[in-house]
């Protein structure tokens, strides 16, 4: 995975974070806990991103 992958990874962060923000906002629980777990997933996948680059010696 490349350069792609992890702008999509942030922008999924980002966009979880816009929703959570929204959630709060406008008093959805609902909405506040989707951007919640936008960003956990998000954050998964950045990790793994990043033992991917170590073992490549990036």
């Amino acid at each position: 995975m490349g350069a792609d992958d992890k702008m999509q990874n942030k922008g999924e962060e980002l966009g979880g974070k816009v929703k959570e923000g929204l959630g709060k906002a406008t008093g959805d629980h609902s909405m506040e806990a989707d951007g919640q777990s936008d960003q956990a997933k998000a954050n998964v996948k950045q990790a793994g991103e990043h033992v991917k680059d170590a073992f490549k010696g990036k």
